[in-house]
């Protein structure tokens, strides 16, 4: 696996474990507070979801211009 993997997986877990001490009525792990975690987590999706529905990659541009060729886009 690599490093990216790890780290999410570990990252996943935490958030995992966090949720269940939370619904039984049990101190979380006392990581974050919550505020800042769902600040994180809104900044993140927002980033993620521009980033994906907009050409910003090099990757992105070429498929916009073969869309563009093909009459599937603007």
């Amino acid at each position: 696996m690599d490093k990216g993997t790890v780290v999410r997986t570990i990252a996943l877990a935490i958030a995992w474990v966090n949720a269940l001490l939370a619904q039984y009525g049990l101190q979380p792990i006392p990581v974050i507070d919550e505020e800042s975690i769902a600040y994180g987590l809104a900044f993140l999706a927002s980033v993620w979801t521009w980033f994906k529905n907009n050409y910003v990659t090099i990757k992105g541009k070429q498929q916009r211009e073969q869309l563009r060729k093909n009459g599937l886009a603007k």
